[in-house]
């Protein structure tokens, strides 16, 4: 029996069946690379959906975490650490949002957002602003708030009765969201990069139409960032490459470069409407992910790491631009900075296979489309190889769809 055998027959008893495994179990990591048990080795352009921000086995986020975890992990929010000040302050000085609730995920920073939104107009005295606007196409999360401001009925329709007063319009269409948002919405609730939608970027249509909103009826602006968000798309975050002014920010993936911690971001108008004990976590913001983080925008900040997804940003832009041209296969290259998604004329799933099956790892979202999302610091020569496999699989695959 295979190592892989050995732990599809332990998970096969004792794990939900939540999850469609890939048939590889990886062992180490290495920088933009994974090594699986026998030794082989995969680059890896999906970087744990986003996750591992400065790649696997980075040393110096390695240091920290180990230096932390001897000394403190966690003493719960009913005391004051110094951690959750210093990364609450990075983060205002990159988003220009002054305060910052921390949690342990994506999803739950996002229903954070959910939250105080609706506690901003409560504390207004108006009980009757409850509704949201939400985007076509958006995932924002699977607990019933974020699944209640997810679009595709696959994630929600088992679940159903979500949270009541989501309205979705689709985001091509000014006037669909001008109807949608009354003096009875809370709030808009959008990415500014759609990521499991399938890698598509607000147009400056929809940005127009979702301020014009906000303006005219006071809701606020929720921009979902857990994947957009702390230098993935070259800038710290793309609503400030959108001109989009949100009021509320959600943050994930990123932050703790693979240690789990979510953000909700809030104006000081925002600030100001919640009191203590309108919301709490045991786990979030403690000192372990706390150091994580800071470590993290540290490199953001300091260390060149934003300069250098901006450099590289056109580089792969203009590879992706190029095996579109040679593969009849794509149809559409979209996204920005190391987001990026390729939309084919089929089902994406061969092309990902394929590619694990040649050492690279990446993955499919809205059906048709091939996901990247890869680490950070990744090299131009990495990102070169990775492309270089890409090539061969689009080509082998296309020419079987052509057969």
């Amino acid at each position: 029996m295979t190592a892989l055998d050995t732990v599809r027959e332990i998970e096969g008893r004792h794990v939900l069946a939540t999850y469609k495994r890939q048939p590889v179990v990886f062992t180490r990591g290495e920088g933009a690379r994974l090594f699986d048990g026998d030794g082989r080795e995969y680059l890896d352009l999906l970087s744990g959906i986003g996750v591992a921000s400065l790649g696997h086995a980075h040393p110096g986020l390695a240091a920290v975490i180990a230096d932390q975890s001897a000394t403190l992990l966690h003493t719960s929010n009913l005391y004051y650490h110094p951690l959750q000040g210093e990364a609450a302050a990075r983060l205002a000085t990159i988003s220009g949002l002054p305060r910052t609730f921390f949690c342990n995920s994506g999803t739950e920073a996002v229903e954070a957002c959910l939250k105080f939104a609706r506690r901003f107009w409560h504390t207004q005295g108006d009980r009757e602003r409850t509704e949201f606007v939400a985007m076509e196409g958006a995932f924002s999360g699977r607990t019933f708030g974020s699944l209640s401001v997810t679009h595709d009925e696959h994630y929600r329709e088992p679940f159903e009765p979500l949270l009541p007063g989501v309205t979705f319009v689709n985001a091509n269409e000014p006037a669909a969201i001008a109807a949608a948002v009354t003096d009875r919405t809370a709030a808009i609730i959008a990415e500014p990069i759609q990521g499991e939608g399938g890698v598509r970027p607000l147009s400056a249509a929809a940005v127009s139409a979702i301020t014009a909103a906000c303006r005219t009826t006071g809701a606020l602006f929720i921009a979902d960032e857990v994947q957009t968000g702390l230098g993935r798309t070259g800038v710290p975050f793309y609503f400030q490459a959108l001109g989009l002014n949100p009021d509320l920010v959600s943050v994930g993936k990123a932050l703790g470069g693979g240690v789990p911690i979510g953000a909700c971001l809030c104006s000081e108008r925002v600030a100001q409407a919640i009191s203590a004990g309108d919301h709490g976590t045991t786990y979030g913001g403690n000192l372990l992910a706390c150091r994580a983080a800071v470590f993290f925008l540290q490199q953001i900040m300091e260390g060149g790491l934003l300069d250098h997804v901006k450099a590289l940003a056109p580089h792969f832009e203009r590879r992706l631009r190029t095996l579109a041209l040679r593969h009849s296969l794509v149809t559409d290259v979209r996204g920005a900075g190391l987001m990026r998604g390729l939309e084919l004329r089929v089902d994406a799933t061969p092309v990902v296979d394929t590619a694990r099956q040649h050492g690279l790892l990446v993955n499919r979202t809205d059906e048709k489309v091939v996901r990247m999302l890869p680490p950070l610091t990744i090299t131009a020569a990495e990102l070169d190889r990775g492309l270089d496999i890409l090539d061969t699989v689009l080509a082998a695959v296309g020419s079987e769809v052509h057969a």
